[in-house]
């Protein structure tokens, strides 16, 4: 009788923790709060400017703007929205006179995956792309891309921004 007492409660702490592992994260606006603030970096040998509001209610907004040559090149609008599953991060796209990249009733959709102090993981509705968000003290926020590559994901910054004062 104790070997089937102490086989059941093996099977169960086994099965509790299996079932603990395979729960999805979930994470809240405040997983990203560090993004709150006014941003400036370069890329593609251009200035890049970002600026995003701290939580409220159920939402972050945000933009990027890219420039060369003291022209724009792209603007990108963000919503981050809290959901059951965690944060959802929508992002459009507009070319110079704020033509969509994307159709109109579409935007690139990345959902939660789990979060770090100062860092939080999202993953493209499709899976093939994975954006990390990271801060990486009190004035720099960088943005890491990741691709899948050999079985792994590999991230490269994409994004380096410092905080303007």
């Amino acid at each position: 009788m104790k070997t089937r007492v102490s086989l059941f409660i093996l099977c169960y702490v086994f099965a509790a923790a299996a079932f603990g592992q395979s729960q999805p994260k979930t994470g809240t606006l405040n997983d990203i709060k560090f993004l709150a603030g006014h941003w400036l970096g370069t890329y593609n040998g251009g200035p890049i400017e970002a600026d995003w509001t701290a939580p409220a209610g159920d939402n972050i907004v945000g933009f990027i703007r890219m420039m060369k040559d003291e022209k724009v090149t792209l603007y990108e609008l963000f919503a981050f929205e809290q959901t059951p599953a965690g944060p959802v991060a929508m992002v459009k796209h507009f070319k110079p006179g704020l033509i969509g990249v994307e159709e109109k009733d579409k935007s690139d959709r990345y959902k939660f995956i789990e979060a770090k102090p100062d860092q939080a993981l999202f993953e493209k509705e499709d899976a093939s792309i994975r954006i990390i968000y990271e801060q990486r003290g009190p004035d720099q926020l960088v943005i890491r891309r990741g691709q899948p590559k050999d079985g792994n994901w590999t991230f490269n910054d994409l994004f380096v921004f410092y905080r303007v004062r």
